[in-house]
């Protein structure tokens, strides 16, 4: 295949449905993305089988939308996601991706989430050259990973029990802010004061490069009740929520920092939802003597354009459609490197 080759990405790994035509030659062609949090907002968190059916409602007219904004029948690879993630969702996005490869006579790929992930800031101008170290931070994961190129990554550390955005989100949840709890916090936290509190800053001197974030998390919510307590909650609020938001970007910068050191990387990709966090990128920009790359916001969170790009780098892989791929776990450090 050459580099023309333009490849149909569809992610359906959760709650959020994107698509997306992407070539090595042009770039990404076009990209369109629903957002499944209305849906979601009155339970608090992400129902699977909600998820899955209305990834079944949108998915073929989100493909159909960029392919006419595109101008194209059919595309000459598709790329779908195929875990970690709900079963339910990347089977949707597997049996579509399958089906349609089987009606255009297209190879299927199917792609780690976690590498999308990690591959999305290629989609920028000044994309990251390998070797690099990627922070991964998401609702779901919070990885430490040495990239020395396509398929060679080594896990350096992940969290013990909360991921990053999982913190975020049960966090604003103790202080009433919604679902998703993660922006709404961040927003917060800019009102108020990130030395009011000092709350713990879990595993920050321990010699290994995992976290943990539940200590972090208790220490909040006894902060919350003793505010609640006293009847000072509302006054406190932003308080809280600046001084959790800085411990947390504390943890994340300190391992990152240190991870680098020892691998002596001097590239550090911030990818994933929390990558988004404004604090988190200005202070790691401040902090690291080397160079920050990170995808721009819209394509921090759950996204097609990451699948296409890593499915168009991973082409080689392509196979006929006959099986549909879906992994509810499946470790990154498994992905091999592409046959020449």
């Amino acid at each position: 295949m050459a580099n023309q080759t333009i490849t149909l990405g569809i992610e359906s790994s959760c709650d959020e449905t994107g698509v997306a035509l992407y070539s090595l030659e042009k770039g990404l062609i076009a990209h369109a993305l629903h957002s499944q949090v209305d849906l979601h907002s009155d339970y608090g968190g992400v129902v699977p089988e909600i998820a899955s059916r209305d990834h079944v409602r949108m998915l073929l007219p989100l493909i159909q939308k960029v392919m006419d904004e595109a101008g194209i029948e059919k595309p000459d690879l598709i790329a779908y996601t195929a875990g970690p993630g709900l079963v339910g969702a990347l089977m949707v996005g597997g049996g579509m991706a399958n089906g349609l490869g089987l009606a255009w006579g297209c190879p299927v790929i199917p792609v780690h989430h976690m590498e999308g992930h990690l591959l999305a800031p290629m989609l920028e101008d000044n994309p990251p050259d390998f070797p690099f170290l990627a922070l991964l931070v998401s609702g779901g994961h919070t990885m430490l990973i040495s990239v020395q190129g396509l398929g060679e990554y080594k896990l350096l550390g992940m969290t013990l029990d909360d991921a990053a955005g999982e913190a975020f989100d049960k966090t604003a949840k103790l202080l009433s802010l919604g679902y998703p709890g993660g922006p709404l916090l961040a927003a917060l936290a800019d009102e108020g004061d990130d030395n009011a509190y000092a709350f713990p800053r879990p595993m920050m001197n321990k010699p290994n490069l995992d976290f943990s974030f539940s200590g972090l998390k208790t220490a909040v919510m006894l902060q919350v009740r003793k505010s609640e307590a006293n009847g000072e909650l509302d006054a406190n609020r932003a308080n809280i929520a600046a001084s959790f938001q800085r411990a947390a970007v504390d943890v994340l910068i300190g391992k990152s920092l240190k991870a680098a050191s020892i691998e002596g990387l001097e590239r550090i990709v911030i990818a994933g939802g929390v990558g988004a966090n404004r604090l988190l990128r200005s202070e790691m920009e401040r902090q690291f003597s080397g160079d920050v790359f990170y995808p721009r916001f819209e394509f921090c969170t759950d996204n097609g354009a990451m699948i296409a790009i890593a499915g168009a780098l991973r082409y080689l892989e392509a196979t006929d459609p006959k099986e549909i791929k879906a992994q509810a776990r499946w470790s990154l450090e498994t992905l091999g490197i592409p046959a020449a």
